[in-house]
C-alpha cells in the first residue's frame, strides 16, 4: 500500500487511524532518512493510543516505555545499535511478544528480528517539503 502524506496534519491523522486498529503484540516498524518524521508518526500513534506522557527520541535509552494509554507502548530507537545481539542484551523479546505495542524507528537495522507479520512502513521524502510517501506492509 502507497499513502501521500502531505503534511503534518496527515501524518498526525494517519498515526491516530493506525493506532485505533493496534492491538497488544503489534509491531510498528518504521523505515526512513533522518528528517522523514518517524518519531512525528511515533507521537501520533502514541496520541491515538491514548497516552498522555510526552514522547522523546530514545535514541540514548534505545527504548521508552509510555504506560498511560490503553495498551503500553513500547518505542525503540535502534540506530545507535552496533548488532543485533544489542537487541538481545534489552530483552527485545519481552517487548516484541509482550503485551503492549512496539514502534521501531530505524527497523532497517535490525530486520531479521522483526516478525514477519509486523506492520512496515518505510516512508520517503515526497516533491516537496512538507510531503511523504509511506509504503506499507501488513497493514490491516
Amino acid at each position: 500500500m502507497r499513502i501521500v502524506i502531505q503534511n503534518e496534519l496527515d501524518t498526525k491523522r494517519f498515526g491516530i487511524e493506525l493506532a485505533q486498529k493496534l492491538k497488544p503484540g503489534d509491531i510498528v516498524a518504521l523505515i526512513g532518512d533522518i528528517g522523514t518524521g518517524k518519531t512525528t508518526l511515533t507521537k501520533s500513534i502514541a496520541e491515538g493510543l491514548g497516552i498522555t506522557e510526552m514522547i522523546t527520541s530514545p535514541t540514548f535509552a534505545i527504548v521508552q516505555e509510555y504506560m498511560s494509554g490503553r495498551i503500553p507502548l513500547y518505542h525503540f530507537d535502534v540506530y545507535r545499535l552496533n548488532s543485533e545481539e544489542e537487541m538481545y542484551e534489552l530483552g527485545y523479546e519481552e517487548y516484541f511478544f509482550g503485551k503492549g505495542v512496539c514502534v521501531v524507528e530505524w527497523a532497517d537495522k535490525i530486520l531479521e528480528l522483526i516478525p514477519q507479520d509486523s506492520i512496515i512502513i518505510s516512508i520517503e521524502y515526497g516533491t516537496n517539503e512538507e510531503q511523504r510517501i509511506y509504503h506499507i506492509e501488513n497493514y490491516k
